[in-house]
């Protein structure tokens, strides 16, 4: 499903359609589009502290702007796989992370 939705947000923003949410976001740019991932991720936190029909919800919502983010930066879902596989099977240093806190 992934993969078609950024397949459709992609034909959107090469062929237009009138009405467009998609395209709206396009036209606005990529300050509207960041502004609008960081409040499906903050949407996405309090949901996570209710129920989890909202968690579903408001992820669906974070993943599909995260996609117009992608696409919009020229970033394939190819791009993203790549960078997941490079990373399987290794192994995370939490000590080398900073904490949470500490951010």
């Amino acid at each position: 499903m992934l993969e078609r939705l950024y397949e459709e947000i992609n034909d959107r923003k090469q062929t237009p359609k009138e009405g467009s949410y998609t395209n709206y976001l396009f036209e606005k740019g990529l300050d509207k589009i960041l502004k609008k991932v960081g409040e499906e991720a903050t949407e996405v936190i309090i949901a996570a502290k209710n129920n989890q029909e909202e968690l579903v919800y408001e992820t669906a919502d974070l993943l599909y702007h995260v996609l117009v983010l992608l696409a919009e930066q020229g970033v394939s879902l190819a791009d993203i796989n790549a960078e997941l596989e490079k990373r399987e099977g290794k192994l995370s240093k939490t000590q080398e992370r900073q904490q949470i806190d500490e951010l």
